[in-house]
């Protein structure tokens, strides 16, 4: 024998009833088959709001009653429409029997005025006896003869409870009276039993799976089958964690762990009975019936640590602490008996080891009958000031984790926490049973989604994710996302999950929370985007799309943008830029950046800022950490000017080079901010600022390349134009340096705590003379380096090596360590 469960979700039509009677059809050929139904969704609610309205006026109750009964007609026509086999005239007169046993109900308790517990369980289970018909009339029409089993004619509640608990032993005693021999195939209706004293009472939430349950223990069934809309039971919620995985076997412990804390599939009360009897209970899809669904029993998956994790929201805590509570015997006892009395049902317990303070968690809609109850129990004890006010704090959910081998595994709860933490979520308690079976955190409900997520990569995918927003689709830009999408394979490989979720330029900002199309016209999607980059819009896109690892890539050379740099260090975000406005802006706000990243656990991370491609910050930073000290500097710094001075002794004059040189796109734009020297001045602070001094930018010795007119001309085209007036000028220092058998140079140096940046003809025997064709050299002379320098050498010019740096530091916001 095995019992059967369909789901609301499952009957919620005319096709799904179809469905559902082919299941039983197939299953029925190996084994006498018993069905428990819920009602059609969205029944059992119109019934409430029903019983809610039966004392407002009439109208109100005749609106119901017709919505209700349409909706119940409306699927008796599709059934009718689709189905010539069904016997119309026997279904409808026992469907008129049912609306006609509705209305009475519903007459008579207008007349009394009153609606007893007993009536609304009549009422309630209205929508269970219409599947019950409707199913009936679908497996006759395939030739099966069903027997209709009666809930009311055994299935006893147990009155001691506050919630209505099946009394198992009578109840299969009565079962097996009334039904001693069970046809193959039978109908019971869920959700609703009897009293002791014979009144009809209901069987509270999922008190359909409950129903068969119970029925499962009173036929002794070989399996009981839960059919749902779900393929089984997930280890997270998948409508909050998109990579869910399908849980095979769990333990009917684990069931009811996870169940108590919020998985909606299952339910403690239907696990208990199932685990007492060894009774195996398959999860399945009604819609998907070849899936093999989730299997609880003894027998738990092998290997698996962690099996699941669950969230349960709309939890309020309350808190009773006091001085009085040290060594006062029986407060535990006075609070939990005074709840129990409420008929409020606890949830998770904490409680600090001085006895100082007892804290526990409660359903948010049932927190001011708690903390009525308390101040009423304790209302001396407040009045004298041994207690402290009870308080309440609401909007909470309950995180929890879930195995049965937890216990066998060092180190879980730590990863669990510090994953709490990664997602930035702060606990507010914990609890841990002693099978260690379970781990609970409290935290606050707004950022469940975001802990459940990170929890799942930790625990589960052990995936590190980045969320990319990239800033500035100019050269370097489009190289950087080109890059992202050449390397994805390689990420995968890696384990690593890079989602480039937001592409902006001045004008226009492409959202995409799942991760932009980069082989598709990314670049014609932004154009036609009418959003605008802002950091309110960019706060309501990570928060609606619970991205916890963003990360803003700054390809521009904007100075607005640098200047919001600390907004988005405090709003969670880490920053990976090229830009060297932001470390070179005052010295104050170069401190504010590091407080901001420091306070929020966030990185800021701007590698290309002097080489390129180049490691110089991470080397210098190494350096320091090591207790070296920087004691002098010297190098090229400008891949561009690299190339340019190397160009003016193969005979090309200024303008010339630097044509080229822009036509190869290793200057910027606009080639003045190149030859203004500026850039390599902002390079040489950042290097001296990362080596402790305080200086600031007006603080460098700086020598363009061209006179200051000609390197504050805005206009690129103004600024080309005029340039060769300028070659000969330039022309006499390259002869001059060329007649002494040297070369021009465009050198930074820091040397007596001072920045200096100008021309150098330098011979062959200099550590600079060779370099040219875009490379970038620095000699670092600090205590340990000396008196041979630190040497740092490579190309430094180009789109491709700046983006490479880039995307360097983008890995390394990596939120935990890959383990291995």
């Amino acid at each position: 024998m095995q019992v059967l469960k369909f789901g609301g979700s499952s009957l919620a039509n005319a096709i799904c009833f179809s469905k559902v009677a082919n299941i039983i059809h197939d299953c029925q050929k190996n084994s006498s088959v018993s069905t428990v139904v819920s009602a059609p969704q969205g029944i059992t609610n119109s019934l409430v709001a029903l019983i809610e309205n039966l004392d407002s006026n009439g109208d109100q109750v005749k609106t119901l009653m017709t919505n209700i009964q349409q909706h119940f007609q409306q699927i008796l026509e599709e059934t009718f429409t689709n189905f010539s086999a069904i016997n119309k005239n026997s279904t409808l007169d026992e469907f008129n029997q049912l609306i006609e046993k509705l209305d009475q109900l519903v007459q008579g308790t207008k007349l009394l005025e009153h609606c007893p517990t007993s009536t609304q369980a009549q009422i309630l289970s209205t929508g269970e006896k219409f599947s019950v018909i409707l199913l009936k009339a679908f497996l006759n029409s395939l030739d099966l003869n069903v027997q209709t089993i009666d809930p009311v004619n055994f299935l006893t509640t147990d009155d001691k409870s506050v919630e209505p608990i099946a009394d198992l032993d009578k109840s299969k005693s009565r079962f097996l009276q009334a039904y001693s021999s069970p046809a193959n195939v039978s109908l019971m209706p869920g959700f609703f039993g009897v009293k002791p004293s014979g009144e009809m009472t209901t069987l509270g939430r999922n008190g359909s799976d409950y129903s068969a349950a119970i029925l499962a223990v009173c036929i002794e069934a070989k399996s009981c089958v839960i059919w749902t809309d779900v393929n089984g039971v997930y280890n997270a919620d998948p409508r909050l964690v998109q990579d869910a995985q399908l849980i095979k076997k769990m333990s009917y412990h684990e069931a009811m762990e996870l169940s108590y804390f919020g998985a909606k599939v299952l339910h403690p009360k239907t696990i208990s009975p199932l685990s007492l009897h060894q009774i195996p209970c398959y999860i399945k899809n009604t819609h998907e019936p070849s899936q093999p669904g989730t299997l609880i029993s003894n027998e738990s998956s092998e290997g698996d640590t962690v099996k699941a994790i669950s969230n349960l929201s709309n939890v309020a805590m309350i808190n009773v602490s006091g001085p009085g509570m040290k060594g006062m015997v029986g407060m535990a006892s006075r609070v939990f008996s005074a709840i129990s009395l409420a008929d409020i049902s606890v949830i998770m317990i904490s409680q600090s080891s001085a006895e100082y303070c007892i804290s526990f968690c409660v359903p948010g809609n049932e927190s001011d009958a708690a903390l009525e109850c308390l101040n009423e129990e304790f209302k001396l004890e407040l009045k004298n000031e041994l207690l402290e006010p009870i308080s309440v704090k609401r909007n909470l959910a309950v995180i929890t984790l879930v195995g049965d081998r937890m216990q066998q595994q060092k180190g879980i709860a730590a990863k669990f926490f510090k994953a709490l933490s990664q997602a930035r979520v702060n606990i507010i308690a914990i609890a841990q049973d002693s099978s260690e079976r379970s781990i609970s955190a409290v935290i606050r409900d707004q950022r469940t989604d975001d802990a459940v997520k990170i929890c799942h990569q930790n625990l589960f995918l052990k995936k590190p994710t980045i969320d990319a927003f990239v800033i500035g689709c100019g050269t370097v830009g489009k190289e950087l996302i080109a890059q992202i999408q050449k390397q994805q394979q390689w990420l995968s490989d890696k384990n690593i999950a890079l989602n480039l979720v937001a592409i902006a330029n001045s004008k226009h900002l492409l959202l995409n929370k799942n991760g932009i199309n980069l082989s598709g016209n990314w670049q014609n999607l932004l154009t036609e985007s009418k959003e605008t980059f802002s950091l309110d819009k960019l706060n309501q896109f990570v928060s609606e799309s619970h991205l916890n690892n963003p990360v803003i890539i700054d390809c521009t050379s904007n100075e607005d943008i640098a200047m919001q740099y600390d907004a988005f260090l405090t709003n969670g975000f880490h920053v990976v830029t090229a830009n060297k406005k932001a470390n070179t802006a005052s010295f104050d706000y170069y401190h504010k950046l590091r407080a901001a990243a420091d306070l929020k656990q966030r990185r800021f991370l701007y590698e290309t800022n002097v080489g390129a491609g180049l490691p110089v910050i991470d080397n210098l930073q190494g350096l320091l950490r090591a207790g070296d000290e920087l004691v002098q500097f010297e190098g090229i710094l400008s891949g561009s000017l690299s190339y340019i001075f190397g160009e003016l002794h193969k005979g090309l004059s200024l303008s010339q080079a630097t044509l080229k040189a822009k036509d190869l796109g290793y200057t910027e734009p606009n080639p003045a901010e190149d030859l203004s020297g500026m850039d390599v001045a902002r390079k040489v602070l950042v290097i001296a600022r990362e080596a402790g001094l305080q200086l600031e930018l007006s603080d460098i010795e700086l020598e363009p390349v061209v006179p200051q007119e000609l390197a504050e001309i805005t206009d690129a085209s103004e600024f080309l134009q005029k340039l060769p007036d300028y070659d000969s000028t330039f022309q006499l220092q390259i002869e001059k340096a060329e007649k002494n058998n040297q070369v021009l140079r465009y050198i930074a140096q820091i040397e007596n705590q001072k920045c200096r940046v100008n021309i150098q003809a330098v011979d062959s025997n200099h550590p600079l003379y060779s370099v040219a064709d875009g490379e970038n050299a620095l000699a670092l002379n600090t205590r340990y380096y000396q008196p041979r320098p630190f040497v740092i050498r490579g190309y430094g010019a180009g789109a491709s090596v700046t983006a490479a740096g880039l995307f360097g530091d983008l890995l390394r916001t990596l939120s935990w360590d890959q383990e291995h």
